[in-house]
C-alpha cells in the first residue's frame, strides 16, 4: 500500500479512536445527571430532613428542573450559532470541548454534594445556590455536547465515514451502561466505609459524582487534543459570521432537518420517562432493586456488536429500514412489559428488545440529521454544522426536562420515595407507574415510526448525490476568496483601472493525447463539453502538479480535484467521465484538501482499466473555472503531450 495511504489511515484510526474515547466521559456524565441525578434527589439529597418538607423540596427540584431545561432548550441553537461562529488557531470545536467540558464535570460533582451539603442545613439558601449552578452546568454541558456532535461533519464530509464516526461515538455510549451497572455498587460501598449502613447514602452519591467528574474531564481533554478539523472548500466558503436572524431562517427553511428532528423529540420523550423510571420498576413494582444492574449490563453488551455491526448493514440495508425494524423491536418490548412485568424472564427478554435496537435509532438520526448539514447548504446557501447538530441535544435536553418532571411526580404520586418499599406500594400507585412508563411511552414509539418513514427523504444515496451537486457547483463557480484550508486568509483579487493580466503557465498533468473540448466524447457518447480547457485522452494513470500551488478540494469520489496557484490562477482537473458514480474505487489520493505542492509532484493516481470495465471515460478534463477573470488563454498545438509539458498559457487579471 502506498506510505500516503498508510499514513492517512493511521491518521483516521486515531482520530476516530480518540472522538470514540471521549463519549466514554460524554454518555457517563450525561445518564448521571439525565437519569440518576433524580434518583439522587429523591433518594439521599435531603435525608434527615421531615418527610413533608423533602416532598416539597423534591417537587421544587423537580419544577425548577424541568422549567429552566424548557427554557435552555431555546438556547441551544445560540449556542450552536456561537461555536459555528469561533475561530480559533484550534479551530471552532477545541475550545469548547475543553474548556465546557471541565467545567461542567466540575459542577456536577458539586451537585452530587448537595452542594456541600446545603440541602440539609438550609432549604432557602439551597434554592438560592441551586438554580444559578443548575443552569452554568447545563450551558457548559451543552456547549461541550453540541461541540461534540457537531464536530463530526467537520472531520469528513464522506457519509459512510460519518457513519464510522458516529458508529465508534456510539459504541463507546458504553460508559452510560457502565454507570448503570457500578452506580449502586460504587454508591453503597463508600456509604458503608464512612457511615456503615449499607444504604445508599450521602457519601456514596458524593464520591459518585467526583468520579464521573474525573472521567469527564480526562475524556474532554482526549477529543480536544486528539482529532483535528478537515478544512476543505464546502466549508470554507461559509467561513463568514452567521446572524442569530439567518441561522433561525437557514433551520426554518431546512424542511428534512425539522422532519427528523421532530419524530426524534417524539421517540425521546417517550424513551426518557421509560429510562428515568426503569429503577423505579425494579425496586418498587419488581422488588428487586438488586437486579438493576441487569440494565446497563444489557446495552452494554449490545453496545459491543451494534455500533461496529451498523457501518456494515448500512452498506446492504438502507438506514430508514434499520430505523423502521428497531423501533418496532422496542414497540415489542414495551407490550411485553405491559402484560408481563412480574415475570422476570419476560422482563429481562423485553430489556433486550428494548435497549439492543437505542443504538440503531441513535445512528440513524444522528446521520441524517448530519446529512442534512450539506442539504440545507444546497438549499439555503448556509452552512450550520453545530447548529444543525445542535438540535439532536436539544431535544435530549427537552426529552430529559419531561423525564425528570416524570420521575419526581410519578415517585411522588405513587408513594415511591425515601423508606417506601414494594410491600407499601397500592394497586393505583402500580397502575400509575404503568400508564407512564409503558402505555403513553408506546403510543409515542408508534407516532415517531410512522413520522420518520414516512416524511424523512433524505437517504445516503441522495445525500452522496447533494455532496457531488455541492462540488460542482463550488468548482464550476471558482472558489476565488474561499478561506485557505491551512486557515490562512484567501487572496482578496482587486482589479485596479489599467490593471495588467499575469500570464500562468500550466503544464499538463497527464501524458496522453491533447483533444478540444468541442471533440471530447462523454460517458452517454454525447460529443462537446462546455467550458474554457481542454481535454487529454491518457497514456497512464498519473496526475502531476501542473504549477505550484495549493489544493482547494479534493472530491469525495477522487475523480476531481481543483487546484489554485501561487499566482492566483484556479484548475478544475476532471478525471474521466462518469466516474463519480465508482464513488472513489479505482483512485489513490496522495495529497488532501489544503495541501501545497509543488509543479510535478504526483496528486492522484487513477486505475484507467477499472474505469473502462465499469463503462465509463478515462478522458481526463482540464477546466479554467475563473470566468471573467481569465480574459486570455493560449491552448498547446502538440497532439501528444508529456506532463509536465506547456499545455495552456492563461492571462489572469490583477
Amino acid at each position: 500500500m502506498d506510505a500516503v495511504q498508510k499514513k492517512d489511515r493511521r491518521k483516521n484510526f486515531w482520530s476516530i479512536f480518540n472522538f470514540a474515547f471521549a463519549n466514554i466521559g460524554g454518555s457517563a456524565v450525561y445518564i448521571t445527571f439525565g437519569t440518576y441525578f433524580m434518583v439522587y434527589v429523591t433518594s439521599a439529597m435531603f435525608t434527615g430532613v421531615p418527610k413533608a418538607q423533602a416532598n416539597k423540596l423534591i417537587a421544587m427540584i423537580t419544577g425548577l428542573i424541568f422549567i429552566i431545561r424548557l427554557v435552555e432548550v431555546f438556547i441551544d441553537p445560540i449556542i450552536g450559532n456561537i461555536v459555528d461562529n469561533t475561530n480559533t488557531r484550534w479551530g471552532k470545536f477545541k475550545p469548547w470541548l475543553i474548556g465546557a467540558g471541565t467545567i461542567s464535570s466540575l459542577l456536577l460533582a458539586l451537585l452530587f454534594s448537595g452542594i456541600f451539603g446545603l440541602s440539609r442545613i438550609s432549604a432557602t439558601w439551597f434554592t438560592i445556590m441551586f438554580i444559578p449552578i443548575f443552569i452554568t452546568f447545563d450551558i457548559f454541558y451543552s456547549f461541550r455536547d453540541v461541540s461534540y456532535w457537531g464536530m463530526v461533519p467537520a472531520l469528513t464530509e464522506d457519509s459512510h465515514e460519518r457513519s464510522l464516526f458516529t458508529a465508534a461515538a456510539n459504541f463507546s455510549a458504553f460508559g452510560q451502561n457502565i454507570v448503570t451497572i457500578i452506580i449502586v455498587p460504587v454508591v453503597t460501598y463508600v456509604t458503608f466505609v464512612f457511615t456503615g449502613s449499607h444504604n445508599e447514602g450521602q457519601p456514596g452519591w458524593t464520591a459518585f459524582g467526583i468520579l464521573i467528574a474525573v472521567v469527564g474531564i480526562i475524556c474532554s481533554f482526549v477529543v480536544g487534543l486528539g482529532t483535528h478539523e478537515k478544512h476543505n472548500a464546502l466549508r470554507a466558503v461559509t467561513k463568514q459570521k452567521t446572524s442569530l436572524k439567518d441561522m433561525f431562517w437557514a433551520l426554518a427553511h431546512n424542511d428534512q432537518m425539522l422532519w427528523t428532528a421532530f419524530p426524534y423529540l417524539v421517540y425521546g420523550f417517550g424513551n426518557a420517562a421509560t429510562a428515568g423510571l426503569m429503577f423505579y420498576m425494579f425496586k418498587y413494582v419488581m422488588d428487586k432493586p438488586g437486579l438493576f444492574w441487569i440494565t446497563g449490563l444489557i446495552p452494554t453488551i449490545a453496545g459491543f456488536f451494534t455500533s461496529p455491526l451498523y457501518p456494515i448493514i448500512n452498506k446492504w440495508v438502507t438506514r430508514k429500514t434499520i430505523y423502521a425494524v428497531s423501533m418496532c423491536s422496542m414497540i415489542l418490548a414495551y407490550i411485553l412489559l405491559i402484560v408481563s412485568v412480574d415475570n422476570l424472564p419476560m422482563v429481562i427478554t423485553a430489556m433486550i428488545l428494548y435497549y439492543v435496537p437505542q443504538g440503531f435509532i441513535f445512528m440513524a438520526v444522528i446521520l441524517t440529521l448530519t446529512d442534512t448539514i450539506e442539504y440545507g447548504q444546497l438549499k439555503n446557501g448556509t452552512r450550520n454544522e453545530a447548529v444543525t447538530l445542535a438540535i439532536r441535544p436539544m431535544l435530549d435536553k427537552m426529552s430529559g426536562a419531561i423525564s425528570n418532571a416524570i420521575v419526581g411526580w410519578v415517585a411522588v404520586a405513587a408513594g415511591m420515595t425515601g423508606t417506601a418499599t414494594a410491600a407499601s406500594m397500592t394497586p393505583g400507585g402500580i397502575s400509575l407507574f404503568k400508564l407512564v412508563a409503558f402505555w403513553i411511552s408506546l403510543f409515542l414509539l408508534v407516532a415517531a415510526l410512522f413520522i420518520y418513514v414516512f416524511k424523512v427523504k433524505i437517504s445516503e444515496k441522495k445525500h452522496a448525490e447533494i455532496v457531488d451537486e455541492l462540488q460542482k457547483k463550488l468548482a464550476t463557480e471558482g472558489i476565488s476568496g474561499a478561506q485557505a484550508a491551512d486557515n490562512t486568509t484567501a487572496q482578496t483579487e482587486v482589479t485596479m483601472p489599467g490593471a495588467k493580466a499575469a500570464t500562468i503557465a500550466v503544464a499538463a498533468p497527464v501524458s496522453g493525447v491533447s483533444v478540444n473540448l468541442a471533440d471530447v466524447v462523454d460517458e452517454h457518447d454525447h460529443k462537446g463539453l462546455p467550458g474554457n480547457g481542454i481535454g487529454i485522452q491518457p497514456t497512464e494513470g498519473k496526475i502531476y502538479a501542473p504549477f505550484d500551488g495549493q489544493v482547494l478540494m479534493l472530491f469525495t469520489t477522487k475523480h476531481v480535484i481543483v487546484l489554485r496557484s501561487n499566482d492566483g490562477l484556479e484548475v478544475l482537473i476532471h478525471v474521466g467521465l462518469g466516474t463519480v458514480n465508482m464513488r472513489g474505487e479505482g483512485f489513490i489520493n496522495h495529497v488532501d484538501s489544503g495541501q501545497s505542492f509543488k509543479k510535478g509532484d504526483l496528486l492522484l493516481e487513477f486505475n484507467r482499466d477499472k474505469i473502462q470495465q465499469a463503462g465509463y471515460k478515462d478522458t481526463v478534463v482540464v477546466l479554467l473555472t475563473q470566468g471573467d477573470k481569465v480574459v486570455q488563454t493560449d491552448y498547446t498545438q502538440q497532439e501528444v503531450v508529456s506532463h509536465g509539458d506547456e499545455l495552456v498559457k492563461a492571462q489572469l487579471k490583477k
